[in-house]
């Protein structure tokens, strides 16, 4: 008979998000727990909260869920940071901070994200890794519910906690903006408010001319007023036919929003996300997709980084065929032919006519993709590994980013948030040389010139002629820097 595995106690002195005091097994006694090892960079442990909640939902009266916060890059190891992710992803269950590894080693967790099963008298049970996995969990619970109240070893009730958005109501216009794109031509900016799951667009002086969703989670087409998006992110315009095209991530589909019927409508994604990695390519509609993140538009085809499946994909606007066009979906950088190059959850992406430039975030990298004949893909800047990364200006893979989310093309150069830096660069897509032009790596909100300024966590950027225009996602707000003085102001969102 295997021996039966007591569970480590939880630390009592490292800090606690989402509960009033720290939390302890002993005190759990009596109750089913699930330890969620996750970190917030990861999208695989982003796909996991909606099976954490639903299962949180199910047996609120037996289930006690923790998150296990283990970072993976610095920047993750900062309360405040995660304090925002949490209020980002909207986690509503206890989180502890394992900036040490401290829990992580006594479990012998070794992947993100790892569900630990702990029995109400305390044991270790069972784990599963990577997502995909409500229905093992949820068998899982059920039983062990029903075994330990045959026992008399359960003990129903409620735990009190406080979670970090009754602490910290969020009053601001906008919430966690991921991504924005200015339209010189028409004078507009659209902005992805994907905290209220809306999409708003003012002119690029900040006055508000449409709200396109109720600023309620969901999948509805309809009506600028009845529409609703699911933490949407990038988004491509065509400015001859009035369409916006948004990549509504966390819905795991594609949108269009028309500006002359004033209509949103799903063009690609069933609603469901897919595991598949090498799906062939088919219908818009009856295609699953995976947490695509940014779009870009060459000609009729839209290009996306599916961030979910670390690949590129393309889709024919003119007969809605979509199908992968770049990565065998492993999570890596390799340098290849498209069938062969892998990406690690590509976030960003931008064309210049030529190639796709993609911010790829977990290799904190800038990658190339070929448009031409025989294409290819190459690294342009940033060290290439994943867990590669810093904060160093120089060449190539000497370059250091952290966890990079957005980049644009303009006027020969790559503009690039380096989100986890709080600084945005501006690099030279064919020698690869990077600087800093904006940000002095803390976090905070601070206009100013150049190196002077502060962001939090930039998401994305767009740049125009004259302006670039920063998603400043935990900053709540929209940035612009005039690119002549590079002095950097807060974009005020009037009748927001």
């Amino acid at each position: 008979m295997t021996p039966r595995v007591r569970a480590p106690e939880l630390p009592q002195d490292q800090p606690w998000l989402n509960t009033e005091k720290p939390l302890s097994l002993k005190e759990l006694k009596g109750r089913v727990v699930i330890l969620d090892f996750w970190t917030y960079c990861c999208i695989n442990c982003l796909h996991i909260l909606p099976d954490l909640k639903y299962l949180e939902q199910k047996y609120p009266d037996n289930l006690t869920v923790i998150g296990v916060h283990a970072a993976k890059f610095d920047n993750e190891k900062e309360v405040e940071n995660i304090r925002q992710a949490v209020l980002r992803y909207d986690v509503e269950h206890p989180v502890l901070v394992d900036s040490g590894f401290e829990v992580w080693q006594q479990y012998a967790v070794r992947a993100w994200p790892t569900l630990m099963l702990i029995d109400p008298e305390g044991y270790v049970i069972g784990y599963v890794a990577g997502e995909g996995n409500r229905e093992v969990l949820d068998r899982l619970v059920e039983q062990v519910i029903q075994d330990h109240t045959k026992k008399g070893t359960i003990n129903p009730g409620e735990i009190s906690i406080i979670l970090e958005k009754q602490r910290q109501p969020l009053s601001t216009p906008l919430a966690f903006p991921g991504k924005v794109l200015a339209d010189e031509e028409s004078d507009r900016l659209f902005i992805s408010d994907s905290g209220h799951h809306r999409i708003v667009v003012s002119n690029l002086a900040g006055k508000v001319i449409e709200v396109i969703g109720t600023g309620k989670s969901g999948l509805t087409d309809g009506s600028f007023a009845e529409a609703q998006f699911f933490a949407p992110q990038g988004m491509a315009f065509d400015a001859v036919n009035q369409l916006l095209y948004v990549a509504d991530t966390e819905n795991h589909v594609l949108r269009s929003i028309d500006f002359n019927n004033q209509v949103v409508k799903t063009i690609a994604g069933t609603g469901e996300q897919t595991y598949q990695i090498r799906p062939p390519s088919g219908n818009g509609l009856e295609t699953a997709l995976n947490s695509p993140w940014d779009l870009t538009k060459e000609g009729n085809i839209l290009f996306i980084a599916m961030a979910g499946s670390h690949q590129i994909w393309e889709m024919y606007l003119g007969t809605g065929r979509i199908r992968t066009y770049a990565g065998n979906g492993q999570e890596a950088c390799i340098d290849d032919v498209l069938t062969q190059a892998a990406f690690a959850q590509p976030s960003g992406i931008a064309s210049d006519g030529q190639e796709l430039f993609v911010a790829d975030s977990e290799v904190s990298s800038i990658r190339a993709v070929g448009l031409g004949e025989k294409p290819q893909v190459r690294t342009v800047c940033g060290s290439g590994e994943l867990f590669g990364f810093g904060d160093i200006d120089n060449e190539g893979f000497e370059v250091r980013l952290q966890h990079c989310l957005g980049v644009d093309y303009a006027q020969n150069f790559l503009w690039v948030a380096d989100t986890y830096n709080h600084k945005i660069k501006r690099v030279n897509p064919q020698t690869g040389k990077c600087e800093t032009i904006l940000g002095d790596g803390t976090s905070g909100h601070q206009n100013g010139q150049g190196v002077q300024t502060k962001f939090s966590e930039p998401g994305g950027l767009s740049v125009t002629s004259d302006r670039l225009f920063i998603a400043d996602t935990n900053n709540h707000a929209i940035r612009q820097v005039d690119l002549a003085t590079l002095t950097v102001s807060t974009v005020e969102l009037v009748g927001l």
